[in-house]
Formats: C-alpha cells, structure tokens, sequence
C-alpha cells in the first residue's frame, strides 16, 4: 500500500491509536521518515469555557497597543510629517534642486494666486493670501513633499457660487464668509482626518469627479469671457443663464480685449503644450503665467487702452492676524464646506498618494488631510481662503525635481517678497491677461479622454459620468454633484443586491472548480448544482440569490 493510497479505515485506525497516546508512526514503502498524524483538535465552544469580552475592548486595543508601542520620535513624526524628510535630507544633493523647483513654481503661484481669486468674487490681493501662509503651515504637517497647495479654480467657482447668493463681490461681507469658509474647511478636513474617515469618498466614482470636474471648466471658462468682450456676464453656475447673458450683450462688444485675452491665451496654451512636449523646456510652462502678466501689463503700460480694465490698487504688506468676527452664516456654509473637503480628498490626497509612489515614500491620507486641516484653519485667520493641492502646480513641482518641502517654504518666500515690494506693480495688470490665465488652467480640466475611454472600457461608468457632467451644465454645481453621488450610490448598492452568480464545473484532471462559461470544457455533475456567490451574503441580495 503507497502512502498516497491510505485507505479511510487506516487513517482512522492511526488517528485512534495517536488519540489514546500511541506514539507509533505511519512508515509508507520507500520512506525512512516517519509520518506523524495528529488529531484535530476541536475548539471548546460552551459558554463556560468563553471568558466575557468587551466591544470596546476589540475596538480599543489594536491603537493601545500601537500607542504604548510608539516611541518619542514616532510621536514627533506622527505631529510633524516634516521631521522625517529634515532629519534625512542631503543638502548637497537636495538643495540645489529644491530651490529651483520653488523658485519655479512661485512664479507660476503669483499670477495664478491673484486670477483665481477674482474668480471667486475676492480681490486679488486675498489670491496671494490664501498663497502665504497655508504654504508654510503645510510644509510643516504636511507629508507630501511634492504637492503644491493654494488657490485652485475649482475651490474658487465653489467659494464664488456658494457666496454669490450671500453677498455682493463688491461688499466686506463677501471678503468674511470667505474667510470663515476656510475656517470650516479646515475643521472638517481635520476631524476627517483624526477619525479617519477619507474611505468615506471611496464610494464616489472617479468617473463621477471626471463629470463633474469637466462641466466646471467650462463653466469656469465662460464666466471669464467677460474680460475678453469687455462687458458684464449674468453670474451663475449654469451654462444656460452664462450663454444667454453673453448673446443679449453682443451689441456692447470691444475688441481692445479680445484681441489682447486672446493673444495672451494663445502664447500660454502654446508654451504649455512645448513645455509638456520637451523635456528641456519644461520651464515653458511654469513661467506661461508670468509671460502672459508681463506682456499684457506691457502692452496696457505703453497704450493705455481706455477699454481694457486693469486689477488697480492692490494692498502692500503681509496679511494681519484676525480671527472670523461673525458666525450667523457658518450653517448655510457647511454644505459647500463638505463638498470642498470632498474635492480636497479626492484631488489633493489622489494626486499627492501618486507624487509619493513615484517617489518612493509612503504617505497616509489621514494624515494628509490633517495637514490640508491646520493650513487652512491657520490661514483663515491670515486672510486666506480656502487652498488645496493643485494638479498643474504639484505636477511642475515634480517636474522641477522637489525632493522636499522645503520647496514649498521657498515658495511661501517668493509670495511673501511680492506681498511686500511687488504688489505696486499689479495694478496695471489687464483684468483680460488674469481670465486667460484662468482659461488656459482649466481647459486641462475638460476630461473628453476620460469620456472616450469610459465609452469603450465601461458603458456604466460612462453613463455615470455623462449624468455627472450635464446636471452640473444644466442645473448648477450642488445638483450636479448631489446627482453624480447619488447614481454612484445607486450602482454600488445595485452591485451589492444582485451579485455575481457562477456556476463552478470541475476541470478535466484536477480538482479545480472553474466557471463553466469561462471554462466551457469543466465537468458538471446531475443533480448537483455547485454556485460561487461573488459577494457576501446578506439581506438585501437574499431574495436575488433564492431567485436564481
């Protein structure tokens, strides 16, 4: 008898010798070495024999154990993430290349600072702001070392839309709620991000953030076409009300700033497009903003075109330290607080989890959203609105070959000495060289490629995306959004009440059970069905289950 042809009865009758304390062995013919059998062993499962547990106990004692477990430099790298890269950076080989990646990206900051924040209603001057100290705050409990934060065009239409129904952009009031509205950001990026609850947004598609993004630049590109026909736009976050404004003032059309918007928007998408394409002139991109302020800036110098608009006086000096004087509007303000909290997670941790894999560090998103946290609650009481990551400023950053935050400290530097000896020069900046700044930004945003791909790969999510996309167009940017996230919703709990059934055949030889559509050549047996429920089994998907 071989040992792979043990008979049931002899393995039982060795089992029952080994259980009465038997301590012969098993010798199959060609083996010298003994095989031992042991018996099994069944867990005693009678309540006299369970000690009582705790809930909180099991909740509790996986973060006792790592509490008691971390060491004083854990805690100081778990409150400042800076300290990790401080104590291991070579400044002979980390220094040079830091300096200019900040240097770089501070000069892209500036002019983008100041466009974005006239698209939020403010005055540019906040831009620059909401570009000084939420940077240095970062780069301290921050733990990304290549990601940009500041103003961004999708958190500037949120602020302008969710205060155009508030307050005028002409009133002191406007200038607070945006204030307060960092305040709120930052309180619940931080409380999200000590509870860690960003998987929270794991439920909202990327197809969805797609939609929604793209229906925004376009948006945001028509509400600054103003500044290019030289006349007032209806404000609002639809496409309707923005196209009709546009066709009912044609007959006020000026070509003073049309023709300088679009020659400026021209060299930046030109200088954008050679810097992505070579390598060597990737500095093309980061300075297109600066070019495209100092050419217009030059031209309204030299001409002074009365029919061109220019930003005006700008304050000089550093923001002062004041704290929200009022909080009557902080509940009307929490909806577009969460939905820029959600953006903050979904772009700003996306693209700085991808900036640390292609690094090769290791980042957790709690605690980058503890840091997106404390810039913006500090910076609120700084003047500032609500910053988060940039894509075009993280990702020349990265270009740039940051290796550190200090990068970002540099940056905050370059946005301090403009706050403090430049800001006499930006009034004569054209109102037009700021939208085609802001125009050239976005048009990056209108994912069509997505759309395309979607279409082929996964009908669904394209359908999920196209929904997304024409709410937020036709209906304004809360529905949108509110819309998108429901249907994601729909088609996860869709997906989790009628799971995959496949009825599993056993393949020629083996004892390998397949599905019989993918494996057409596995057994199956009559009488004997033998399913695989690809998902688990609960009350909701019983009654589909039973069905089939």
């Amino acid at each position: 008898m071989s040992y792979a042809s043990l008979s049931v009865k002899d393995l039982t009758s060795l089992v029952s010798r080994s259980g009465t304390g038997s301590s012969s062995s098993l010798k199959p013919p060609g083996q010298t070495r003994p095989v031992k059998v042991i018996p099994l062993q069944h867990p005693d499962t009678s309540n006299e024999a369970r000690p009582p547990s705790i809930p909180f106990d099991d909740i509790f004692s996986g973060w006792t154990a790592k509490i008691k477990r971390m060491r004083l430099v854990d805690w100081v790298d778990t409150l400042f993430p800076c300290s990790r890269w401080i104590r291991t950076y070579r400044w002979s080989e980390y220094f040079k290349l830091d300096l200019m990646a900040g240097i770089t990206v501070g000069i892209m900051l500036v002019p983008q600072a100041m466009s974005y924040a006239k698209l939020a209603g403010l005055p540019p001057i906040y831009g620059l702001y909401s570009s000084f100290v939420p940077i240095f705050v970062y780069a301290i409990f921050g733990s990304s070392r290549q990601l940009a934060i500041g103003p961004v065009a999708l958190v500037s239409l949120l602020v302008s839309n969710a205060l155009g129904g508030i307050a005028d952009t002409n009133q002191e009031l406007h200038i607070e709620l945006a204030i307060l509205l960092a305040l709120l950001v930052g309180i619940l990026e931080c409380i999200m991000g000590l509870l860690r609850l960003g998987w929270l947004i794991r439920f909202i598609s990327h197809s969805v953030i797609s939609g929604f993004t793209s229906a925004s630049a376009i948006v945001i590109g028509l509400s600054q076409v103003k500044y290019f026909l030289g006349y007032s736009i209806a404000r609002s976050s639809k496409i309707v009300p923005l196209v009709e404004s546009i066709i009912a003032g044609a007959d006020k059309f000026q070509w003073p700033p049309f023709l300088m918007g679009s020659l400026i928007l021209v060299i930046l998408q030109v200088m954008k497009h050679v810097g992505k394409a070579k390598k060597e002139l990737q500095f093309l991109r980061a300075a297109a903003p600066l070019t495209g302020i100092v050419l217009g800036t030059t031209i309204a110098k030299v001409f002074h075109p009365p029919s061109i608009s220019l930003v005006g006086e700008i304050p000089q000096g550093l923001p002062t330290f004041s704290f929200p004087r009022s909080f009557d509007h902080a509940k009307t303000l929490l909806p577009t607080s969460a939905l820029i909290t959600g953006v903050a997670i979904l772009e700003s941790v996306g693209i700085a989890k991808a900036l640390a894999a292609k690094n090769r560090y290791e980042l957790d998103s709690n605690s980058e959203l503890f840091g997106l946290g404390v810039a913006n609650i500090l910076g609120s009481l700084f003047s500032a609105y609500p910053a988060t990551g940039s894509f075009s400023r993280s990702a020349v950053n990265n270009e740039s070959e940051a290796k550190t935050g200090l990068s970002g400290l540099i940056t905050g530097i370059i946005i301090g000495c403009s706050l403090l000896f430049l800001t006499p020069m930006f009034k004569y900046i054209p109102q037009c060289a700021l939208a085609a700044i802001v125009i050239s930004a976005v048009s990056g945003l209108v994912d069509y490629d997505e759309a395309i791909f979607l279409w082929r790969v996964d009908k669904r999510d394209f359908t999920l995306w196209t929904i997304t996309s024409t709410t937020t167009l036709f209906f304004g940017i809360e529905i949108g959004v509110l819309v998108g996230v429901g249907f994601s919703l729909a088609f996860v709990i869709h997906e989790s009440a009628n799971p995959h059934i496949a009825v599993l055949g056993r393949l020629p030889g083996t004892t390998v059970y397949r599905n019989i559509k993918q494996y057409p050549e596995a057994y199956t047996y009559n009488g004997i069905v033998i399913v695989r429920i690809d998902s688990p089994i609960y009350f909701a998907n019983i009654s589909y289950i039973k069905d089939r």
